[in-house]
């Protein structure tokens, strides 16, 4: 028997810690190899940890919670195969306990023991309140300060966790049972007392009674129906619209497109696609390409504004916004996609898009966009008016692919015929690109498209 470390794995350049937000298995479960462990959570995006080894989970080093550097040791997983026990990278740990894979399963048990204490004090020690002698998590207080939950009135919440500790599901009930309490007056770990019908003369509305709870985001049922809280991902979302509505001076530039070429040529070659690279061919990698051929034409597009000063990126990184199953957003980013042939546009993409679904993409894959490309028209859109992923200057919508009739011309003269046309929405921010910049880059994206090699191998 072997002792294996599962460490918080590398998740991007730019990012240095994660909270622990839930453990998937308890001490004493079997362990598959690559299956889910514990999930985490950062500023930009939640990931589930996988195992690295087959075993049974001996022991849990965090709680929930709690945050974690990368390449801590988060959990121990006992294994039948010869596997090294390499210590932890914390600073000033005795190197004495550690002497290679060799050492004996007492010595192991003294190791994990000494990387619990040395992992989990200066953790606490860090994110203790600069004003309370109480340890709170970076999720609680960012909750508390989003929610507008002083210091003091934190202090007054009775935690469930370790020590006392205040959980995020301790500060989502007292949101939950009402926080307009006086400071000093503890809240109660039970549930919401039931709460009768305002009578008409009541000045303002009491506290909806609490009707359920699923993964700590409450569910409440009022007198006009039933009132959802929104979940960690939904807050951030809509804090980031409103900023960028009050940041950007929002602007929009329409253009038709006809796409008939397009859609036959995918249509031809599609199944000898798929047959061969073993990936669908969408129309999102072919959109994407034009966006990026319209970006290196014109590079002010691709640029963001930080106070006075004008920054053009030299790399060209596309996000591509995807919905997700419970209704929130999110933007994976195709790194400089004006290098990808449509090949490896389409492999990437649909990477992205499917890890996107099962909430497995990595925070350095949701960073560093440069513009972004939403696809209404997925949605039976039309076309429709987005607002724009800052710090970025532009987004474009695609609305949806429809069969009309138009007016088709040709030598012989004009007539009408069915085309594939769609609609392409361009929102740009007025503060640095003008009507000229914003409609001339969408129409260099109409071109691209409306001259696409009908012959074009793939």
């Amino acid at each position: 028997m072997s002792k294996f470390e599962l460490k918080l794995p590398r998740m991007g350049e730019s990012v240095a810690e994660a909270t622990l937000t839930t453990w998937l298995k308890e001490v004493g479960d079997t362990i598959e190899l690559d299956e889910p462990i514990f999930e985490i959570a950062t500023d930009k995006v939640d990931s589930e940890v996988p195992s690295e080894v087959e075993g049974v989970l001996v022991e849990k080093l965090f709680d929930v919670d709690d945050v974690i550097k990368v390449g801590d040791t988060v959990a121990i997983i006992e294994t039948e195969q010869s596997v090294e026990v390499v210590k932890p990278p914390v600073k000033n740990t005795p190197v004495e306990a550690f002497n290679g894979a060799e050492e004996s399963a007492a010595m192991v048990e003294e190791t994990v023991k000494v990387a619990k204490e040395a992992v989990a004090a200066p953790v606490h020690q860090a994110q203790k309140s600069e004003s309370s002698e109480r340890f709170y998590s970076p999720l609680v207080k960012n909750i508390a300060k989003q929610e507008g939950i002083s210091v003091a009135e934190l202090d007054t919440i009775e935690g469930t966790g370790n020590d006392g500790r205040v959980t995020k599901n301790d500060i989502l009930a007292y949101l939950e049972n009402g926080s307009g309490k006086e400071v000093g007056q503890p809240v109660a770990k039970t549930t919401a007392p039931e709460v009768k019908e305002p009578s008409p003369a009541s000045a303002s509305p009491k506290t909806p009674e609490v009707k359920s709870s699923t993964n700590g985001i409450g569910v409440k049922e009022g007198a006009d129906g039933e009132v959802i809280q929104l979940s960690r991902m939904g807050k951030l979302i809509a804090k980031h619209m409103v900023d960028s509505v009050s940041t950007s001076a929002h602007v929009q530039s329409f253009i038709e497109v006809d796409v008939t070429k397009i859609v036959n040529w995918r249509n031809k070659v599609k199944n000898a696609f798929e047959k061969r690279e073993g990936e669908k061919l969408t129309f999102t990698p072919i959109f994407i390409e034009a966006v990026a051929k319209a970006l290196k034409k014109y590079p002010l597009m691709n640029i963001s504004l930080v106070g006075d000063t004008v920054i053009k990126k030299k790399n060209i990184n596309i996000g591509m916004a995807a919905a997700l199953p419970d209704g929130n957003l999110i933007v994976p980013v195709i790194k400089n996609a004006d290098q990808l042939n449509l090949v490896g546009m389409a492999k990437v993409i649909n990477d992205l898009a499917s890890r996107a679904r099962e909430n497995k993409l990595k925070p350095d894959e949701i960073q560093d966009g440069t513009y972004t490309v939403t696809n209404v028209g997925t949605f039976g859109s039309v076309f429709g008016t987005p607002i724009i992923n800052q710090p970025q200057v532009g987004i474009l919508a695609l609305g949806a692919i429809r069969k009309i009739p138009s007016v088709i011309e040709t030598e012989e003269g004009d007539f009408i015929g069915i085309r594939s046309k769609m609609y392409l929405s361009h929102s740009y921010d007025h503060r640095v690109v003008n009507g000229a910049l914003g409609s001339m880059f969408a129409k260099a994206v109409a071109d691209y498209l409306e001259a696409w090699d009908i012959d074009r191998e793939v």
